[in-house]
């Protein structure tokens, strides 16, 4: 059964997607683990911790950045506050390696350490269980998953479409980020959550830990992927693009776009929330930046850069533009943002379907 389960989603993918998918988890969960562990730092083919992080904060955004495609590519549901999601799920994740540190902070009291700086005298209600894995698990998906439902309800229910859409979910997470940079919120105001120990007991910053964590964000990369393809490729999925192409006219043939377009927003919102819970352990921090409006539109960037409703475009424009940021900012790290503005533009302007549409160009032009 749960094998039938499994190549009823597999189907989804051709053969030639199929043997890219093995070879991504090939590389990813043996190839790398081996090239890290196995070979001293001085060797030219060791894998270093630094990669590591880098290779996993990256995944992170992939899934994001399908996500966003979901919404945008097949939806035309373009948003401009998806990074409100992506901390929520890494603040609810954060809570709880907050409390796995225990009295092993610079104050050595039960509190996380901000609280104590605060003159918090105790935990406010809602960290209550949040020292129990399983509900912060929970949370990471709930919490997105709740906001997004009655933000999407209101605001699809008012037939809210277009750049109105865009300018409020802009809104929305410029506020949440303004909530969360106060110290009387509870969630450690500017600077966030840190200085992290264990997750489950290990030790958060040793080698194999890391290599878990990104092992497990490979995985749920792979996962999502072959799920959006195979939910973008069934029944709902040909109505929702048929939502995004002629919305008037689905309706008049007895659909309800509602409930179409709300389902694919809560579900965005809960992927965003898990790569927001993967991203917080390999990187170590999670802080109200991570709401901002200028990373909110860089994940539609990214998905326009790597090619709008293709899946694989987000995933590999998510790679792309995040390193060449990583190169950019090291070397010029003034005119990164410039750099941004230009790709942006330029992928705008004569790359309407991205590097995956620039790909098959040239491949038909050879054939």
């Amino acid at each position: 059964m749960r094998k039938a389960f499994v190549f009823r989603f597999l189907e989804a993918l051709d053969a030639r997607q199929q043997l890219a998918l093995a070879a991504f988890l090939a590389v990813t969960l043996l190839l790398v683990p081996i090239l890290h562990l196995a070979l001293p730092p001085g060797n030219v083919f060791h894998v270093s911790t630094y990669a590591i992080t880098l290779l996993g904060k990256i995944m992170c955004y992939a899934i994001v950045a399908v996500a966003m495609d979901l919404i945008w590519g097949y939806g035309g549901i373009l948003s401009l506050g998806h990074g409100i999601f992506f901390a929520l799920g890494g603040y609810a994740f954060g809570m709880y390696l907050m409390r796995q540190i225990g009295r092993d902070g610079s104050y050595h009291s039960d509190l996380p350490d901000f609280m104590v700086f605060l003159d918090w005298k105790e935990l406010p209600w809602y960290w209550t269980g949040s020292d129990n894995f399983l509900w912060a698990a929970l949370l990471v998906i709930a919490v997105p998953a709740l906001v997004a439902f009655i933000f999407g309800y209101f605001a699809f229910r008012s037939r809210i479409k277009g750049v109105y859409f865009s300018i409020i979910t802009q809104a929305l997470t410029y506020a949440a980020m303004l909530l969360f940079f106060r110290n009387e919120t509870g969630f450690g105001g500017n600077n966030g959550f840190t200085d992290f120990k264990r997750v489950l007991g290990y030790t958060i910053t040793s080698p194999e830990t890391r290599l878990v964590l990104f092992g497990i964000t490979a995985s749920v990369l792979a996962a999502t992927f072959v799920f959006a393809r195979w939910l973008v490729a069934s029944k709902f999925g040909r109505v929702l693009t048929a939502i995004r192409d002629a919305e008037s006219r689905v309706m008049f043939i007895g659909y309800d776009p509602l409930w179409f377009k709300l389902f694919i927003w809560t579900l965005s919102a809960m992927l965003c929330g898990i790569a927001g819970a993967l991203y917080v352990p390999q990187v170590g921090i999670i802080n109200p930046s991570e709401m901002s409006v200028a990373n909110s539109i860089e994940i539609a960037v990214w998905v326009a850069v790597g090619g709008r409703g293709t899946l694989i475009g987000p995933i590999v424009g998510a790679f792309a533009v995040n390193l060449a940021k990583s190169w950019f900012t090291v070397s010029f790290p003034e005119y990164w943002l410039f750099f941004l503005g230009l790709l942006f533009i330029v992928v705008t302007l004569l790359l309407p379907q991205g590097l995956v549409g620039l790909w098959r160009m040239l491949r038909q032009a050879k054939a």
